[in-house]
């Protein structure tokens, strides 16, 4: 099973940039999307219909922000065991945080992690979002081992960003942030890309600014983690940095779970 992830940063402008031509080459079964600021009583079926997947659409209650969705290829949707928006918590549910799939061999979750923003006003709020996630994945996986993909935003190492230094105390670079990221690691979780490229330094996220992606000065900020009893069962691991249409660029997982 190929899985994806992408915080496509608007789904109105992703769809304009040549979205169709992604799908046709990647092929996957299923894709995570975040940041896709649009309802779905605003968007057009047809247009996945023909694309060849199924949607599932779980908006922000506020218009023009967050919000995730998996476009399942629809031959394959009737694999679904269960469909779980959100995690029964309505201060992240309102804001289409969080959802997942219940597949035969495996729970999978997509998650839009709040961004601490500048002033780290937000650090409160991300940190008890980070619990109760963390919570929800435990819960779920003593059912199932559980894939975890999405935008984290955090950089856990300095390996993770082209400038640490600069950097350290910055939203996505906290000490709070790092520490959790290492706590959930701990846990039972598995970074699939350090699993398989320990030393690697590639990004999946640039600044729009100074011509951050151009000179690749970019963070490491979105994540496949799976259940530590299911990684022999990760074929491969991938950052696309080539694919744009987006501040980010997917992130791929191969798996023989079905």
């Amino acid at each position: 099973m190929k899985i994806y992830s992408w915080n496509v940063n608007g789904w109105r402008a992703i769809w304009k940039k040549d979205f169709c031509v992604f799908l046709r080459r990647e092929k996957p079964d299923i894709l995570c999307l975040q940041e896709i600021k649009i309802s779905r009583k605003d968007i057009d079926l047809n247009d996945f219909s023909l694309a060849g997947y199924v949607p599932f659409w779980n908006p922000a209650e506020r218009p023009g922000y967050s919000g995730t969705a998996f476009l399942m290829e629809k031959n394959l949707a009737g694999r679904i065991k269960n469909y779980l928006p959100g995690m029964d918590d309505d201060r992240f549910d309102r804001e289409g945080r969080v959802q997942a799939l219940e597949m035969e061999d495996f729970f999978l979750v997509n998650a839009y992690f709040p961004n601490a923003n500048q002033e780290l006003s937000r650090l409160p709020y991300k940190m008890e979002f980070n619990q109760c996630l963390l919570n929800y994945l435990k819960k779920i996986e003593k059912k199932k081992p559980v894939i975890i993909g999405g935008d984290f935003n955090v950089a856990h190492q300095e390996i993770d960003l082209a400038r640490p230094k600069d950097n350290e105390g910055s939203a996505g670079f906290t000490q709070e942030e790092r520490e959790w990221m290492s706590q959930f690691l701990q846990v039972g979780f598995v970074d699939t890309y350090r699993y398989f490229f320990p030393k690697k330094m590639v990004y999946s996220w640039w600044s729009y600014r100074a011509r951050a992606r151009e000179k690749n000065i970019g963070w490491r900020i979105d994540y496949f983690c799976v259940s530590a009893k299911i990684i022999s069962q990760v074929k491969q691991a991938a950052i696309l940095g080539q694919i744009s249409g987006s501040d980010h660029c997917p992130i791929f997982l191969s798996t023989v779970l079905s």
